[in-house]
C-alpha cells in the first residue's frame, strides 16, 4: 500500500449549507484514514450548519477574499515564494491566463495561491480543488509555485460556465478529475482528449445518516381543502433551479383541487418570485421556510407528498448537475418531478421512479403534478422504486472508494 499523503482540499467557501455532499466527502475521506487541511477561498456567509460539518475534524485555513483587505499578508507571502522557481513558472501561467482574460479575478486567485504557498498546511504533500473554476484556479497556480501535484473534483456550474481553453489547459496540467454525472464526464473527455484522466463518479449519499422512512404517507388526492396535498422543493433560488417556471405550473392546477407548497433554501431571488407568486394569485398557498439543517429538511421530505425542481439551463450556460436534493428526497421514498436536463435523467426515469417533463413547459410540469397529486397510489409506486434505485447505485461509500483508489494509485507513481 501507498504511503497516504496529507491533502489539502481547496475550496469556494466553507462551510456551505448548499455544499452538503462536499461535507459527506470530506468526513468520508477521514473516515477513511486521510489527513486533510482544508484550504477556503472566503469565509462562510451561511449563519447555520449541517451536523456534517461538526463532526468534520480537519483545520481550515481562510485565504485573503480580497487581496487589498489583507495587503500585508499577501505582500509577505510574494516575497515568501518569489525565490522559488515555481513562482516564475505560475507568474507565466498567470500572464497567458490574463492575454485571455483580462479581470482582477486572475489576479486575485494568483495572490491567493501565493497565500496558500507561503502559509503551507505541514506536512501536506497533494492538492485537490473542489470545482474546476476559481478554486481550481488557485489550486493550479499553488501546485506550480510548491511543485506539488493536484487533482480536481469537477461538478456543474464550474464545468458548463468556464471557457473551453481553461477547462482544456486544467484537465491537462493535473493528475486526474473526478466528476459527478455522464453529461459533464463526456463534456470534460472531449475538451482533455485522449490524454485527459477523466472519472466519473456519483456523490451520493450517507444512507446511514438519512435512514429509512418507515412511516406510511396519506393518501391525499387534493380533493380535501382541509388536508391538502403537500409540495417540497429544496434547492438555492437562482434562475437555473426554474422556480420561476415552477411558480407558474403551480398556477395552471385546476381550482378544484387542493395543495401546498413549501420552498426551503436561500437565494438571490426569493423576493422576486415571492412577487410573481402575489401575480399568479398563489401566495397564500406558498410557504418560504429560508435555510434549514439536515434534520430540518430531512423531517420535510418525511411530511411531504412530493418533490417538484424544475431545473433548466441558463444562457451563460449554467445548469445542474445531479441535484443532490433529488438523491435525498429519493431516499425517503418521495417521488420526484424535475425536467429532463443535466444528469437528472442518470437517476430518474419518467414513469419508473419518477416524472420528468421537458425543462422551460410550466404546462407540462402542471400536468405532471395534477397527475401525482391526484393518483396517490403512484406516487408510492414511483417513490419505493426510486428509494431502491437509491439504495442500490448512490451509496456514498461507493465514491469514497473510488476517490480513495485514484489517490492511491497516484502515489505510487509520484515519488
Amino acid at each position: 500500500m501507498p504511503e497516504k499523503r496529507k491533502i489539502v482540499i481547496v475550496l469556494k467557501g466553507y462551510p456551505r449549507l448548499s455544499e452538503t455532499f462536499i461535507a459527506q466527502e470530506i468526513l468520508g475521506l477521514e473516515r477513511a484514514g486521510f489527513d486533510l487541511s482544508l484550504v477556503a477561498l472566503r469565509r462562510p456567509t451561511d449563519t447555520k450548519r449541517h451536523p456534517v460539518h461538526d463532526e468534520i475534524q480537519a483545520p481550515v485555513l481562510y485565504l485573503p477574499e480580497y487581496l487589498h483587505e489583507e495587503r500585508g499578508r499577501v505582500l509577505k507571502a510574494v516575497l515568501k515564494t518569489l525565490p522559488k522557481p515555481g513562482f516564475w513558472k505560475a507568474l507565466g501561467a498567470l500572464a497567458r491566463d490574463f492575454a485571455k482574460d483580462r479581470t482582477r479575478n486572475r489576479i486575485r486567485r494568483f495572490g491567493q495561491a501565493a497565500v496558500l504557498a507561503a502559509e503551507w498546511p505541514e506536512g501536506a504533500g497533494w492538492l485537490h480543488a473542489h470545482f474546476i473554476h476559481t478554486p481550481a484556479s488557485a489550486t493550479a497556480y499553488a501546485s506550480m509555485m510548491t511543485g506539488i501535484p493536484w487533482t480536481c473534483s469537477a461538478h456543474a456550474k464550474d464545468i458548463w460556465t468556464s471557457p473551453d481553453w481553461e477547462l482544456a489547459g486544467k484537465l491537462s496540467s493535473n493528475r486526474w478529475t473526478v466528476t459527478c454525472t455522464k453529461t459533464g464526464y463526456e463534456h470534460l473527455k472531449q475538451l482533455g482528449g485522449p490524454r485527459a484522466n477523466v472519472h466519473l463518479s456519483y456523490h451520493g449519499l450517507d444512507l446511514a445518516r438519512f435512514g429509512h422512512f418507515d412511516g406510511e404517507r396519506p393518501a391525499r388526492d387534493g380533493s380535501d381543502p382541509a388536508d391538502p396535498a403537500r409540495i417540497i422543493s429544496v434547492g438555492r433560488a437562482v434562475p437555473k433551479k426554474g422556480y420561476d417556471i415552477l411558480l407558474k405550473a403551480l398556477s395552471l392546477l385546476p381550482a378544484e383541487l387542493h395543495w401546498r407548497f413549501e420552498h426551503i433554501g436561500d437565494g438571490d431571488i426569493i423576493k422576486t418570485l415571492k412577487a410573481q407568486a402575489t401575480e399568479l394569485g398563489i401566495a397564500d398557498r406558498l410557504e418560504w421556510r429560508g435555510a434549514m439543517d439536515q434534520k430540518d429538511v430531512l423531517a420535510s421530505y418525511r411530511a411531504s407528498d412530493l418533490f417538484a425542481l424544475a431545473c433548466r439551463i441558463t444562457p451563460d450556460g449554467d445548469r445542474d448537475g445531479l441535484p443532490n436534493v433529488i438523491v435525498e428526497a429519493c431516499s425517503q421514498g418521495l417521488v420526484c418531478l424535475s425536467t429532463d436536463i443535466s444528469g437528472v435523467p442518470e437517476l430518474l426515469t419518467d414513469g419508473e421512479n419518477g416524472l420528468l417533463v421537458p425543462s422551460e413547459s410550466a404546462e407540462a410540469l402542471a400536468e405532471a403534478l395534477e397527475r401525482a397529486i391526484r393518483d396517490p397510489a403512484l406516487r408510492h409506486r414511483l417513490g419505493q422504486a426510486a428509494e431502491q434505485r437509491v439504495r442500490a447505485d448512490f451509496d456514498f461509500h461507493t465514491s469514497i472508494s473510488q476517490l480513495k483508489s485514484l489517490f492511491e494509485a497516484e502515489w505510487r507513481k509520484t515519488p
